[in-house]
């Protein structure tokens, strides 16, 4: 007979006095108290996966390893970033197209979103690469943070560093009405030291660890913005940290956006204690994401390959179509930058600035960029089929996942 498995801590929660900053209607003049979820500490609590979720939780480590090791380390992996980076904005509802993020690259802002887009992405490699190296703690995630908000005229001043004031998900003008109320501040810090505590543990499962602690992290709320956003770029960064990779990201977050009801519906049980489901879930994204990646780098080759046979066979033309390789974007400062390595290596002869005028012109002729900029300088230029191939992962992912949903029950 088979003990039972102890159940996961559910939250507590504990009333707090509250006033509005600013003057508002009946109800928020009314509002004097806040019950806010506390999380419970989770340093050296046991958890252990039933038969299927052990083998659903190593065939997705699996399916990452195959990614790691097929594409992950070339340039499939930058792609996948850019494409982990706008899937985590559009769970915030930022929503962008690939030129829009283009622009932003060069410094045209005339959607916020899309620069919201490659901060993300900045943040998440941030996090990552000190996971890496070794460095998952409270230094690497305010510095992720605080690369993730710079610039933010409202909560730019709070980057990288914890909150000091009650906050809220949902619910309007006041708490009363939530979805989630974090704890109150003064909980943050020895709560974010128990889960670096938890992210030091070596006795789970990978990826459940990155799930449990994306789960714990929502549930703190640590920062003012951007929470959502730098908890996802924590899964990543703990499986880098175990070892599951060494240097690909799994796209969790695209398979996340295509149920983001289903989505928080986890995070709401998990603060009444309920972990599995989740854990299952967290474990199918990997497995579903990894396995479509390995098949839109397949697919991505194939345009390489036709690429470098024809308008991209040599001299500035094959420089350019290696750097379209591992971006769907390039930028006017990158693309003089190679030119200008590989005239120093004498792979090609002239001025990169002529060469950038007279290659990208021939390249757009032929259909392999399209420009996303009117100016003259700081241009941008998107690769039409490279960004179909991107568009077309996100769209098998949202298949499967709706698939899925006709299959399982929630």
């Amino acid at each position: 007979m088979s003990r039972p498995r102890p159940p996961w801590p559910a939250h507590d929660t504990v009333v707090r006095p509250w006033r509005s900053a600013t003057r508002g209607d009946r109800t928020v003049r009314q509002t004097a108290t806040v019950t806010a979820s506390v999380p419970p500490c989770i340093a050296d609590a046991h958890w252990e996966p039933d038969g299927a979720t052990a083998a659903l939780l190593d065939r997705s480590l699996t399916a990452l390893r195959a990614l790691d090791e097929d594409g992950g380390a070339g340039p499939l992996h930058r792609l996948l970033t850019r494409t982990e980076a706008v899937a985590t904005s559009r769970i915030e509802h930022e929503d962008a197209t690939a030129e829009d993020v283009a622009r932003a690259l060069v410094g045209v802002r005339a959607n916020t979103s899309a620069s919201v887009m490659v901060q993300a992405g900045d943040a998440l490699e941030r996090l990552v690469r000190a996971a890496g190296a070794g460095h998952l703690d409270e230094t690497a995630l305010l510095d992720a943070h605080r690369g993730l908000l710079r610039g933010d005229p409202v909560d730019g001043p709070h980057a990288g560093r914890y909150r000091t004031v009650q906050n809220w998900i949902g619910g309007g003008r006041t708490p009363r009405d939530a979805d989630h109320v974090p704890p109150p501040p003064e909980f943050v810090p020895s709560l974010m030291a128990d889960l670096f505590a938890f992210l030091a543990r070596d006795d789970l499962h990978p990826v459940a660890q990155a799930a449990i602690a994306h789960a714990q992290f929502e549930s703190i709320h640590p920062f003012t913005d951007g929470n959502g956003r730098t908890g996802r770029a924590l899964v990543a960064a703990v499986l880098r940290h175990r070892g599951a990779t060494r240097t690909a990201s799994p796209p969790v977050s695209s398979v996340l956006v295509a149920e983001r009801t289903r989505y928080f519906q986890h995070l709401t049980q998990y603060r009444e204690g309920h972990v599995d489901a989740w854990v299952r879930d967290v474990a199918i994204a990997v497995g579903a994401g990894s396995d479509e990646a390995l098949v839109t780098g397949l697919l991505l080759d194939e345009v390489a390959a036709d690429r470098a046979a024809t308008t991209c066979a040599s001299g500035p033309h094959a420089v350019l179509g290696r750097a379209l390789d591992q971006d769907a974007v390039l930028t006017e400062d990158h693309a003089e930058e190679l030119l200008r390595r590989a005239i120093a290596r004498g792979d090609v002869s002239g001025m990169a600035e002529t060469l950038l005028e007279t290659t990208v012109t021939d390249l757009c002729r032929a259909g392999v960029l399209r420009p996303v900029t009117a100016r003259r300088r700081r241009r941008a230029w998107i690769a039409p089929a490279v960004a179909a191939e991107l568009d077309a992962f996100a769209e098998r992912v949202r298949a499967g996942v709706e698939a899925r949903a006709h299959r399982v029950a929630w």
